[in-house]
């Protein structure tokens, strides 16, 4: 791994020039990001999820979705892009940033992208449906994971089983 710039514009920079959305460089750099959970990495984070381009709003969401301490300033972010975005990989980072907070706040957000016409934002959503669904499970989002053990799409459904198996478990 190259060596980087100590500050966090400095590591937002290395982490666009890899332009693998899992590459290692980048994924380094959310990983600092995230260890110094800071004011100054969520002020970063959110100027990217802005930017004109779905890479550096990739990069902004996929750093969000790690800075748990700022769930509340993060949400409405999030929940804007979850209703405004049109690149269906930055949508499933989306959803996959709603799983790692994991605040029920955002289940609105995620049932609406649960019947969304492209398979990796539905897998997003199947992902993220398990983890924001509350204690007791919201009834809704309960019914939307299980509408999505039925999709068409066989990694979709397989991970809406599994969400609706633990989910089901917390009931019991």
């Amino acid at each position: 791994m190259p060596p980087f710039e100590g500050t966090v514009r400095g590591l937002i920079e290395a982490a666009l020039q890899d332009t693998d959305p899992d590459g290692p460089v980048r994924w380094q750099v959310i990983s600092l990001l995230r260890e110094r959970g800071d004011l100054e990495s969520f002020i970063e984070a959110r100027r990217l999820c802005a930017a004109d381009e779905a890479f550096e709003r990739l990069l902004g969401v996929d750093i969000l979705g790690m800075l748990g301490a700022y769930v509340d300033r993060t949400l409405p972010i999030l929940r804007y892009l979850a209703a405004s975005e049109d690149d269906a990989v930055v949508l499933y980072s989306v959803l996959i940033a709603f799983g790692h907070l994991g605040d029920p706040r955002s289940l609105p957000s995620v049932i609406d992208l649960a019947h969304h016409g492209d398979a990796r934002v539905r897998y997003g959503a199947a992902y993220a449906l398990q983890h924001v669904l509350g204690d007791p499970p919201d009834r809704s989002g309960l019914a939307a994971l299980r509408s999505l053990t039925e999709d068409a799409d066989a990694d979709v459904a397989g991970w809406a089983s599994l969400g609706v198996a633990l989910a089901t478990g917390r009931e019991i």
